[in-house]
C-alpha cells in the first residue's frame, strides 16, 4: 500500500526542526518524564520556559510538541493570538479536531459563549424584575454585570446606591439581578455562559480530554508567550489542575508554558514538587558554535563576529547561520546590527526586499503577503515559501505569520532610519489596503465593532496609519479606542495595544504613552476607569465623548454605582442631543430604580431618533407594562412584533400585558409564540403559568412553572409562584420546601413568607407561621393579603385583639377585601368581618 504523502506544513515543520541543536538537558528532561508515570513522585505534570526575549522559548516549546507527538500526545499550542480562556478552548478543540479528536460537546458550548456573550446586553436590560409588579422595584436588583468580568451573583451593592437601600433591600439585591438575567436566558448554563464562562466549559474540557486520554497515552497542552496570556490563564490553569472545582483532569495531561517572567511564586511556589522550572539563558558558546557548524558557517572570524553579534541569542544565531556566511570580509562593520549583517548576507535582492517590506505589518497571510511584496506575479508563491521557512518568523492562530519581535523591531529600526518618507508612504499604502478590506467585511454587516474580522482589519489599519505619523490617526484611534471597549475588555486590551506597538515600532512617544496608560488602567480597574484617563486627558470630539460616557456609564451601572452611571449619561446626552443609545442606557438605570415614567420619557426620545428600531419599541412597552399602563404597552409591544415578528421578549411581554387585563385567550396566544421561538424561555414559561392559574388548571400551571425552574433552578420568583401553586394545592410540605429556597436565595422577599406562613399555619407550625407572616408585613406594610392571613391565624390562636387590628388595616387599605375571603377564613375570624 502507498504511504501518505505529507503536507507541504508537515515538509516544512521537518525541515525546521532538523536544524534543531542545543538545549540538550531540557530536552532529555522532557523526553525522560514520559518515560515516568504519572504516579511516580518523578514525574511533572508541568514544564514552566521562561528567559528573556530572543532566548529561543518558542523555537524549544515547539521541538517539546513535536517530541510528545512522537510519544503519541495529543497535542495544542496556543499563543497570545487567544485573547480569553474561551479562545484557548476553541484553539484546543481546533488542534485536537486536526488529529482525528473531536470535543463535541466543548464546542457546541463554545458556539453557545459566542451567541450569549452577544445577547447579553440585551438580555440584561430586557429581561427586569418580574417582582417589581407587587413589591415595586428593588434598586440592588438591577446591577448589571460588567460584560462578562463579573461572576454572576458576585456583584456588591456599592457607593451611591446603597444609601438608597435598606438592609434587606442589599440582602436581596444581586438576587434580583440574577432573576432579571436568567428570566431573559433560556437556562442557568446560558446565564452562566456570559458571565462566567469557564465554569460552565471547563467541566466539559475536562471531561472531554479525560474521554480523549482513553485513547491517547498522553495529552500535552503548550501555552507560548505566557507573559501575555498569564494573566487571564494562569488562575484558571492553576484551578484546573490542583483543585476538583472543574472536575478530574487526565493524569496523563502535561502542561508546558513559556514566559518571559518565572512562575508566580505566590500561586506555585507550593507545588514545586509537581513542576519543572525550565529557565532558558543565552547558547553557550558551545551550542552557537554547534548550530553555527551545523550550517556550514566554520570560518572563524565569522563565528567570532556571530558570537559577539548576537550574544548567544538562539533567534540571531539560527538567523544569521541560515545565510551561511563564509568571506571574512562580510563582518567587518562591527557597528552594524546582527538584522543588518543577515540581509547583507543575503546575496538575492528579491529575497532581501521581501525580508523588510514583510516586517512591515504585525502579522501575515498570504494576502497581506501579496499586498506588501514588492515583485513580479510569477515569484511571489516561491518567496512567500522561502519566508515561511525563516527561522525567526512563526506560524501563529488563524495561520498568520509573526516575525519575531527580536528581529522584527531592529528591522522597522532600520527601514524607518533609512528612508523616513519611503517608511510613511509604504505604512499609508498599507493602511489604504487594509481599509479597502475592511469597507469589503463591512458590507451588510448591522453591527460592526461586534464583528471580529471587521475589528481585526480596523486594528491594521489604524496601527499602519499611527506608524505613518497622520495628523488624525492617534485622535481617530482614541476614538476606535471608546468603540472597543464598548466591545469589551478583551478587545479594549486589544487595541490599547495597537497603540503600543505602534509607538514603539514607529518611536513615537506620545502614541506609546497612551498604550501604556490606558493598558495600565485596564489591568488595574478596568474599562470605567481607562475611559475615565481618556475623557481627562485626551482631546475628544463631542460625539466621541458622547460615546465614551455611554460606554463608560455601562460600565459604572455594572458597578452598581447609579449616580454616577446617570452622572455619564446626562452628559452624554447632552454633548449629542442625537445619540439614541444614550437615553435607552439611561432609560435602563431609570427603570433600575423604579422611574418607569423617566425611563418611558428617555425610550420615546431613543424610538424618535431610531423609529425602526424593534428593540427600542419593545423596551418602552415593557416600560409600560412594568408602570401598568395597560394600553400604551399593548402599542408599543404591537409595534414591536411588526418590526420583528422573530422577537421573543416582546411577544412574552404583550402576553404578560394581556394577562393582567384578564385578556387569557390573547395572554396564552402570544406567550405561546414566544415559546415557538425560544422553546427554553423560562420568563415566558413562568408568566403562561400564571394565565394557566387564572383558568383553573392547576396542572399545567405547575407544568410550566416545573419547565421554567428546571432551565432556572436559582430563580426565586419561579421558586415563589410554584410555591404559591403548591400550598393552593394542598401540597403544603412541597410548598414549603420550593419557599425555604426562594428565601434563601432572596432573603427580602415579602410575598415567599407570606406564602410560606400560609402553609405553615396549614401545617400547624403557628410559632413559625405567625414569624414569617410578621416579616413579609414589616417588609410591605401595606400587604393585604398577608395582613388577611396573620388576622385568621390570630382569631385561631384566640388573639383575637390582635386579629382585629390587623382587619382594621386591611379595611383601611382595600374596603373590598374582606369580601374576598373564602368561607373557612370567614369561619375562622366569625363576627371579626362585620361592620
Amino acid at each position: 500500500m502507498a504511504q501518505p504523502r505529507a503536507s507541504m506544513q508537515e515538509l516544512i515543520r521537518q525541515r525546521t526542526r532538523a536544524g534543531f541543536v542545543g538545549r540538550a538537558a531540557e530536552r532529555s528532561a522532557f523526553r525522560a518524564n514520559f518515560a515516568t508515570p504519572p504516579h511516580d513522585e518523578r514525574h511533572r505534570f508541568r514544564f514552566h520556559v521562561h528567559g528573556n526575549a530572543g532566548v529561543g522559548k518558542t523555537f524549544l516549546v515547539r521541538e517539546l510538541e513535536h517530541m510528545a507527538r512522537e510519544q503519541g500526545a495529543l497535542t495544542a499550542s496556543v499563543d497570545d493570538s487567544a485573547g480569553s480562556v474561551p479562545e484557548v478552548m476553541a484553539e484546543i478543540s481546533r488542534q485536537f479536531a486536526a488529529q482525528g479528536r473531536r470535543l463535541k460537546e466543548l464546542d457546541r458550548l463554545l458556539a453557545a459563549h459566542r451567541e450569549r456573550r452577544q445577547e447579553a446586553e440585551l438580555a440584561v436590560l430586557a429581561a427586569l424584575d418580574a417582582q417589581a409588579e407587587e413589591t415595586g422595584p428593588s434598586a440592588g436588583g438591577r446591577v448589571v454585570a460588567r460584560g462578562g468580568m463579573i461572576a454572576l451573583g458576585m456583584v456588591p451593592v456599592v457607593g451611591p446606591l446603597a444609601g438608597l437601600l435598606d438592609s434587606e433591600q442589599v440582602a436581596g439585591g444581586v438576587d434580583r439581578f440574577r432573576e432579571s438575567v436568567m428570566a431573559r436566558f433560556r437556562n442557568h448554563e446560558d446565564v452562566q455562559l456570559v458571565f462566567a464562562p469557564e465554569q460552565v466549559l471547563t467541566p466539559v474540557l475536562l471531561r472531554e480530554l479525560s474521554e480523549a486520554a482513553t485513547s491517547a497515552p498522553w495529552i500535552a497542552l503548550f501555552l507560548d508567550t505566557y507573559e501575555r496570556t498569564g494573566p487571564y490563564l494562569d488562575r484558571w490553569l492553576h484551578e484546573m489542575m490542583t483543585t476538583d472545582r472543574h472536575g478530574a483532569m487526565p493524569a496523563t495531561a502535561v502542561v508546558v508554558t513559556a514566559s518571559q517572567r518565572p512562575l508566580d511564586a505566590a500561586r506555585w511556589g507550593s507545588l514545586r514538587d509537581f513542576v519543572a522550572d525550565v529557565p532558558l539563558a543565552p547558547f553557550t558558546e558551545a551550542e552557537a558554535r554547534g548550530l553555527l557548524a551545523g550550517k556550514g558557517v566554520t570560518a572563524e572570524p565569522v563565528v567570532e563576529e556571530v558570537l559577539r553579534l548576537t550574544g548567544g541569542l538562539p533567534v540571531l544565531v539560527s538567523t544569521l547561520a541560515e545565510s551561511r556566511p563564509t568571506d571574512p570580509g562580510d563582518v567587518g562593520d562591527p557597528s552594524a546590527t546582527a538584522i543588518d549583517r543577515f540581509l547583507k548576507w543575503e546575496q538575492d535582492p528579491a529575497r532581501r526586499a521581501v525580508a523588510l517590506s514583510c516586517a512591515l505589518p504585525r502579522w501575515l497571510d498570504g494576502d497581506v503577503f501579496r499586498a506588501v511584496a514588492d515583485c513580479p506575479e510569477g515569484e511571489l508563491a516561491p518567496l512567500y515559501a522561502w519566508l515561511r521557512e525563516l527561522p525567526f518568523i512563526g506560524e501563529r492562530g488563524g495561520g498568520r505569520l509573526r516575525y519575531h519581535d527580536v528581529v522584527r523591531a531592529p528591522m522597522l529600526r532600520a527601514e524607518r532610519r533609512r528612508s523616513p518618507r519611503g517608511w510613511a508612504g509604504r505604512q499609508r499604502r498599507l493602511a489604504r489596503t487594509f481599509r479597502e478590506w475592511r469597507e469589503e467585511a463591512g458590507r451588510g454587516v448591522e453591527d460592526l465593532w461586534a464583528d471580529d474580522a471587521w475589528r481585526d482589519l480596523r486594528q491594521a489599519e489604524s496601527y499602519h496609519l499611527l506608524c505613518a505619523g497622520e495628523r488624525d490617526a492617534l485622535p481617530q484611534a482614541l476614538r476606535d479606542f471608546v468603540h472597543a471597549c464598548g466591545a469589551g475588555e478583551v478587545m479594549a486590551v486589544r487595541w490599547a495595544r495597537v497603540l503600543v506597538d505602534a509607538g514603539q515600532d514607529a518611536d513615537m512617544e506620545a502614541v506609546a504613552e497612551w498604550g501604556t496608560k490606558l493598558t495600565a488602567a485596564l489591568d488595574a480597574e478596568g474599562i470605567a476607569a481607562a475611559l475615565g484617563l481618556l475623557l481627562r486627558r485626551a482631546v475628544l470630539d463631542a460625539p466621541a465623548q458622547a460615546r465614551a460616557r455611554v460606554v463608560r456609564g455601562d460600565e459604572l451601572r455594572g458597578e452598581g454605582a447609579y449616580a454616577e452611571a446617570l452622572a455619564e449619561y446626562d452628559r452624554a446626552v447632552a454633548l449629542d442631543p442625537e445619540l439614541a443609545v444614550a437615553y435607552r442606557y439611561r432609560a435602563g438605570v431609570r427603570g433600575d430604580l423604579g422611574d418607569h415614567d423617566a425611563a418611558i420619557a428617555d425610550l420615546d426620545r431613543a424610538v424618535t431618533l431610531e423609529p425602526d428600531n424593534a428593540w427600542y419599541v419593545a423596551l418602552r412597552g415593557e416600560h409600560h407594562r412594568l408602570a401598568r399602563h395597560g394600553t400604551e404597552a399593548i402599542r408599543d409591544l404591537s409595534e414591536a412584533i411588526r418590526l420583528d415578528p422573530a422577537n421573543e421578549f416582546a411577544w412574552a411581554s404583550r402576553g404578560a400585558t394581556h394577562e393582567r387585563a384578564g385578556h387569557l385567550d390573547a395572554a396564552l396566544a402570544d406567550l405561546g409564540r414566544s415559546l415557538d421561538l425560544k422553546p427554553d424561555y423560562a420568563w415566558a414559561l413562568a408568566r403562561r403559568a400564571r394565565v394557566w392559574r387564572a383558568l383553573g388548571d392547576s396542572d399545567r400551571q405547575l407544568a410550566d412553572l416545573d419547565r421554567a425552574l428546571t432551565l432556572t433552578p436559582d430563580w426565586p420568583w419561579a421558586r415563589c409562584e410554584r410555591g404559591d401553586a403548591l400550598r393552593v394545592a394542598g401540597r403544603d410540605e412541597e410548598a414549603v420546601a420550593d419557599l425555604d429556597r426562594a428565601l434563601a436565595l432572596d432573603p427580602a422577599y415579602a410575598s415567599a413568607y407570606a406564602s410560606r406562613g400560609a402553609s405553615l399555619a396549614k401545617l400547624g407550625r403557628d410559632a413559625e407561621a405567625l414569624a414569617d407572616l410578621n416579616r413579609a408585613v414589616e417588609l410591605r406594610p401595606g400587604y393585604v393579603w398577608a395582613l388577611c392571613r396573620r388576622a385568621v391565624l390570630h382569631a385561631s390562636t384566640g388573639r383575637v385583639e390582635e386579629a382585629r387590628l390587623d382587619l382594621e388595616r386591611v379595611r383601611a387599605l382595600d374596603s373590598d377585601a374582606l369580601t374576598r375571603l373564602s368561607d373557612n377564613d370567614r369561619a375562622a375570624l366569625g363576627p371579626l368581618t362585620e361592620g
